[in-house]
């Protein structure tokens, strides 16, 4: 059973998704400000239990959820899909570049929910059984430690720009359609508006210029090529 947990000051709507995310086999532990949820991370970690995976409201009390974000790299390599509020679209983008996998506006439906959380861990768990063999190149991808070097140098990815590279190298120097990737990387269809894929694969590239001008190009229209 995956074990996540939740991270939203409204007690009611906490209980509510508890329970039906119980009902459809997902244990969920809640926490209700910023500081608990970190350190119930902290304490998942040091007793060799981690979450599987953390919903995370933005706007909670004592440390909001971007600065929950920022401090994840230190604790924990733990998926994330942020609730946020209808409309607030800067909070979105920001969440995603701090290295978000997923979002959902509130409030919410918990069947899109449930939907959301077990794609993002489908994707991770099928991500980490993945071991056939990748093309040459100047960037290496350990699929068992999920791992991202290039030239020897180490990258600091979240799981998704991984599986995102993993996609691109597989299918490298073809231009990979952004409804494939949606498809295939996010695990849902694409759409309209949706600046998910587009967040994350900017992060790639900056992540990746300091050793290619352009390590992905974007091809209008079609979708992105990994040219490394």
């Amino acid at each position: 059973m995956p074990n996540i947990l939740l991270g939203d000051d409204d007690e009611e709507l906490t209980q509510l998704l508890q329970e039906y995310l119980h009902n459809h086999g997902i244990r969920c532990d809640c926490a209700h400000d910023g500081e608990a949820v970190i350190e119930r991370l902290k304490t998942a970690m040091h007793d060799g239990l981690p979450y599987d995976l953390l919903v995370l409201d933005i706007m909670m009390p004592k440390i909001d959820g971007l600065s929950v974000l920022r401090q994840l790299p230190t604790i924990s390599d733990i998926p994330v899909i942020m609730l946020t509020a209808k409309g607030e679209e800067i909070d979105r983008i920001i969440g995603l570049e701090l290295g978000a996998d997923d979002y959902i506006t509130k409030p919410c439906n918990p069947r899109e929910l449930l939907a959301r959380i077990n794609a993002v861990i489908k994707r991770t768990n099928a991500a980490a059984s993945e071991h056939s063999p990748l093309p040459d190149s100047r960037l290496r991808l350990d699929q068992n430690q999920r791992l991202c070097e290039i030239d020897g140098v180490e990258l600091q990815v979240t799981g998704t720009e991984f599986d995102l590279l993993v996609a691109l190298l597989r299918q490298k120097g073809e231009v990979v359609s952004k409804a494939w990737l949606s498809q295939h990387v996010l695990q849902r269809e694409l759409q309209p508006f949706d600046r998910s894929l587009d967040v994350h694969v900017s992060r790639l590239r900056k992540k990746l210029q300091p050793f290619h001008d352009e390590p992905i190009k974007a091809i209008r229209g079609k979708g992105y090529q990994l040219v490394l």
